[in-house]
């Protein structure tokens, strides 16, 4: 599914988005405290993004899809 089409997706999942957010940033959280890395995907590409990256805020953060219509 394209992120384009996120309003035509089944209830359930536009329902389970705003915990993956919640859960991503307890990632993030968890990657600050224990100094450590994560990993996402970023324009197809993986992208390590280092506990400093994140401490200073300059990590890219999920942005949410287009308002449903």
């Amino acid at each position: 599914m394209k992120s384009t089409d996120f309003s035509q997706a089944p209830q359930h999942l536009r329902d389970a988005y705003p915990a993956l957010l919640r859960a991503a940033d307890m990632a993030r959280q968890v990657a600050i405290q224990t100094n450590t890395a994560i990993v996402i995907v970023q324009d197809g590409q993986l992208r390590r993004i280092t506990a400093e990256e994140l401490r200073q805020g300059t990590a890219p953060i999920a942005q949410p899809p287009a308002a449903q219509t």
